[in-house]
C-alpha cells in the first residue's frame, strides 16, 4: 500500500512545475469495505421490496447493531482516506489557499436596536466570533455579550442559534446547539453582572423571544424523538415550570414564534407546504391569550406584518404568485382583508419587509430578484435596479421599524458580498461594507453568463455560468453543474472565495435553476414537486446535455453536485443518465425516499408529505418508485461518486447515504470508477460549525474533482 501512495504522490510532484498541469492519476489499490447484509422485507400496495441494508438505521434507532453501524461507517471513512491519501498534501494546500483569501480579523455591519449598536467581531485564527454591542454610538465602549470563541473550546461542534434582549437591555436570552442536530438549549445572561442565570431550557427550536415585561420569553419546544416542533411554551425567569401556550396537532406543520418588528406582538406561525395559520398576542400582555388571526384554509398561505395602525398580509389567497393585503388591527379575518398590491402572474412576490413609512417587496421576474419600494408618505413606488446578468440580493438586519433606510446585501458570481444602505428619501445607495478577498482577486478576470436552456418538454430553464476568462468552449474543459430544486428554494448566483480555486484551475461552475425551486414563480415550484418531481431531474439532465452540446464541456469532463434534496437529485440523475457525468458529489443526500417517508419517527417526515407525497397512498408510492435513488440502482456502470454525510444529521439521517453506497458497491458494474463515502462523525446536516473548518470538506471535494481531471496543483 505504501508503494501505491508513494507513486501517486510522485505523480503530483512531477506535475507541479506547470500551472494547471494535467496527468493521468492512478488511484491507490485500496480494498473497499463490504457491508453485511441482513434481509428486511417491505410489502406495500402488493409490492415486495427486499432491503438488505435496512439495519444500518440501528445507530439512529439505538438498536442492537449500533456499534456495527459505526464500525462500518469507520471502514468506509478509512477506505476514502486510503483512496485519497495521495492528495493529502494537495488538500492541505487547497485548504491553506482558500483560507488565505479570508480576512481573519473582521467586524460585521452594525445594526441599531433600542439604543444600542450590535455587531459580531472575529479575531485572527479563531473559528467563531464575539457578539458585541455599543451604547448610543459606535465610538462608545464595547461590551462583549457572548464570546463564542471561548465558549466553543473543547467542542467538535458549537452553534449559536437565535437570541434576543429584553426591552430594558439587561437580559440576554440565547440558544446553543452542541450536537449538530438543530436542537438547542436556551440560556439567560444578566448583562449588568455578566452572570449566566440558573434557568436552562432543553430541546428547543432555538428561537427565544422576549415579551415586553423583561422576564417572559416564548420559544418552540421540540419532540425529543421526531424533533418535530410541537409546542410553543412560555418561560418566566426564575420560575421552575414552563407553560404551553400553543400546541400543534397537525404533524405536517412546522411552528415557530417571533416578535413583530414594531415590538407590539408575539407571533406564532404554523406552516405546512400548502397552508399556514398565525396566532398573535399583545407583547405588553404576555399572560394574555393568543388570538387566531385567520383560521387555516386548505391551500392558503399567509404571513402577517404589523404596523402602527394595520396589519399587512402576504398571501397566496386567490393569487398563485402572492399579493399584499391589509386589514385593521381588530378585524383580522380574511373577509376584512383589502388588496394593497395586486397579484401579477408575471411577477412572484417572495418577501415583504415592513417599516413605519415604507415597505419593500422582494419580487422575482424572469428568474431574477428586484426590490420594489412602496413609499407610504408620497404614495410612490419604484424599483432598486441591478445590472449584472445573475446575482443574489437579500434583506440584511432591518430590525428598526422606524428607520428611514433599508439595508441589503448584494453578491454575484463575480462580485464579493457587499452590504448597502439605501436611503428612501433621496434614493441613494451607500456601501456599508464590501467583503474583502485577499490574495489579489480581480473580478475583471472572470466572466458570467445567463442562458435559457430548453428542457425536453419545451420549457425554458435558466442556467447561470461563471468561468475565468480564457475558458475554451471546445469541449475539453471541466465544468461543475449544481442545483437544488425542491421546497420552492431558489438557488441564485452568489460569490464564493473558495470557488476561485476551482475556476483558476480551468473549471467552469454553473447553476441550473430547475423546476422545484421558485426562480420563475410559484408555478415553477409546483411543477417540480409531488407527481411532477421528474421535471426536476429532467431539467438538470437537459441542462447538462446542453452544456455538452454547446461545448462548454464534454461527458468526460462534466461533473454534478447537490446536497440534501439536491442530493436526491444527484442520486436520480446518476441512475437516469450515468454516462453523462464523469463525477458526482452528493452532499447529505436524501436518497431513500420511500422508506424515510414511511417512517414517521424520523425527523421531518410528516412535515414533508406535501412536498413528496405519502407513499401509503398508492399513486405517490408508484411515482416515487420511478425516481427513488436507492431502489433504482441497477447493475450498470456509474460515474465516479463522492458521497458525504454526517452521523448526527437531523435532516437527512446518515443511514440513507450509507445504504445507498453499500447497495451501489454490491450491484453496480465495476468500471474502475471511484465510489467513496465520507461520514463526518462529529457533525450533522450543515457540516462543521467553524468559519474555517468547513474548508477542509471543500478541499476534499476539490481534490476529488482535480484528481479525476489530472490537475495536480
Amino acid at each position: 500500500m505504501k508503494n501505491f501512495i508513494l507513486s501517486l504522490s510522485l505523480i503530483y510532484m512531477l506535475g507541479a512545475c506547470n500551472n494547471n498541469a494535467k496527468v493521468v492519476v492512478k488511484w491507490p489499490d485500496c480494498k473497499p469495505p463490504v457491508c453485511p447484509e441482513k434481509k428486511y422485507v417491505r410489502i406495500l400496495h402488493n409490492d415486495t421490496v427486499i432491503d438488505n441494508y435496512f439495519w444500518l438505521n440501528d445507530y439512529f434507532k439505538k438498536g442492537p447493531d449500533s456499534t456495527a453501524v459505526v464500525n462500518y461507517l469507520t471502514e468506509e471513512n478509512n477506505y476514502t482516506d486510503c483512496i485519497m491519501a495521495g492528495t493529502k498534501d494537495f488538500q492541505q494546500n487547497l485548504y491553506k489557499e482558500m483560507r488565505a483569501r479570508i480576512v481573519e480579523k473582521d467586524v460585521s455591519v452594525p445594526y441599531y436596536k433600542n439604543g444600542y449598536y450590535y455587531y459580531s467581531r472575529q479575531e485572527d485564527g479563531e473559528e467563531y466570533f464575539k457578539l458585541c454591542r455599543k451604547k448610543g454610538s459606535l465610538d462608545a465602549t464595547e461590551e462583549i455579550l457572548l464570546d463564542i470563541d471561548a465558549m466553543a473550546k473543547g467542542n467538535a461542534y458549537y452553534q449559536l442559534g437565535g437570541y434576543d434582549i429584553s426591552s430594558d437591555n439587561n437580559i440576554l436570552v440565547f440558544s446553543i446547539d452542541e450536537v449538530s442536530r438543530r436542537q438547542y438549549n436556551i440560556y439567560f445572561k444578566n448583562l449588568s453582572t455578566g452572570e449566566i442565570l440558573k434557568d436552562k431550557i432543553t430541546g428547543t427550536g432555538g428561537d427565544p423571544v422576549f415579551a415586553n415585561d423583561n422576564k417572559t420569553i416564548f420559544y418552540t419546544s421540540n419532540n425529543p424523538k421526531t424533533l418535530l416542533s410541537e409546542k410553543i411554551n412560555k418561560h418566566i425567569i426564575g420560575e421552575p415550570k414552563d407553560i404551553t401556550v400553543y400546541e400543534e396537532h397537525d404533524k405536517s406543520n412546522y411552528i415557530s414564534v417571533d416578535k413583530s418588528k414594531n415590538n407590539a406582538y408575539i407571533i406564532i406561525t404554523s406552516q405546512a407546504t400548502l397552508s399556514s395559520e398565525v396566532h398573535y398576542l399583545d407583547a405588553n400582555n404576555p399572560h394574555g391569550k393568543f388570538k387566531v388571526f385567520q383560521p387555516r384554509v386548505k391551500d392558503v398561505i399567509y404571513f402577517i406584518a404589523p404596523t402602527d395602525n394595520k396589519f399587512l398580509i402576504y398571501t397566496n389567497k386567490d393569487a398563485k404568485n402572492f399579493k399584499i393585503m391589509e386589514c385593521s388591527l381588530d378585524n383580522t379575518s380574511d373577509k376584512n382583508w383589502k388588496e394593497l398590491v395586486a397579484h401579477n402572474p408575471e411577477i412572484y412576490i417572495d418577501g415583504l419587509e415592513e417599516f413605519k413609512d415604507f415597505m419593500i417587496l422582494s419580487e422575482r421576474k424572469d428568474g431574477l430578484t428586484k426590490f420594489h419600494v412602496y413609499n407610504n408618505k408620497d404614495k410612490t413606488d419604484y424599483y432598486i435596479e441591478f445590472d449584472e446578468p445573475a446575482y443574489t440580493i437579500f434583506n440584511s438586519n432591518n430590525v428598526d421599524f422606524n428607520a428611514q433606510v433599508f439595508n441589503f446585501g448584494y453578491t454575484s458570481f463575480i462580485t464579493p458580498l457587499t452590504y448597502y444602505e439605501y436611503n428612501i428619501e433621496n434614493k441613494s445607495k451607500k456601501v456599508l461594507k464590501e467583503r474583502q478577498v485577499l490574495g489579489g482577486y480581480d473580478p475583471k478576470n472572470y466572466q458570467s453568463e445567463r442562458i435559457m436552456v430548453k428542457s425536453r418538454d419545451g420549457v425554458s430553464v435558466p442556467l447561470s455560468i461563471v468561468y475565468k476568462k480564457g475558458f475554451k468552449k471546445d469541449g475539453t474543459q471541466p465544468l461543475l453543474l449544481y442545483a437544488y430544486g425542491s421546497y420552492g428554494s431558489s438557488s441564485d448566483a452568489s460569490f464564493s472565495s473558495a470557488r476561485i480555486s476551482l475556476l483558476d484551475r480551468g473549471f467552469a461552475f454553473a447553476i441550473a435553476h430547475i423546476r422545484g425551486g421558485s426562480e420563475l414563480g410559484r408555478q415553477w415550484y409546483e411543477d417540480g414537486k409531488l407527481l411532477k418531481k421528474m421535471n426536476t431531474f429532467y431539467d438538470f439532465i437537459d441542462a447538462g446535455k446542453y452544456l455538452v452540446a454547446e461545448k462548454f464541456t464534454s461527458e468526460k469532463h462534466l461533473y454534478a453536485e447537490g446536497g440534501s434534496a439536491g442530493g436526491l437529485l444527484m442520486g436520480a440523475i446518476t441512475n437516469l443518465e450515468p454516462q453523462l457525468w464523469n463525477g458526482v458529489i452528493a452532499d447529505v443526500p436524501f436518497v431513500d425516499v420511500i422508506n424515510t417517508m414511511l417512517d414517521e419517527s424520523i425527523p421531518l417526515t410528516t412535515n414533508e408529505f406535501d412536498e413528496w407525497g405519502n407513499p401509503k397512498n398508492k399513486d405517490y408510492y408508484d411515482y416515487m418508485k420511478k425516481y427513488n435513488p436507492y431502489e433504482n440502482i441497477e447493475p450498470k456502470e456509474y460515474p465516479n461518486l463522492l458521497v458525504i454525510t454526517g452521523l448526527h444529521d437531523s435532516q437527512v439521517q446518515y443511514f440513507e447515504p450509507a445504504k445507498y453506497v453499500a447497495k451501489l458497491r454490491k450491484i453496480k458494474k465495476d468500471n474502475g470508477k471511484l465510489l467513496l463515502l465520507k461520514t463526518e462523525m462529529a457533525f450533522g446536516h450543515g457540516g462543521a460549525s467553524g468559519r474555517f473548518d468547513y474548508l477542509k470538506e471543500v478541499a476534499l471535494k476539490y481534490a476529488f474533482l482535480f484528481g479525476l481531471e489530472g490537475i495536480t496543483k
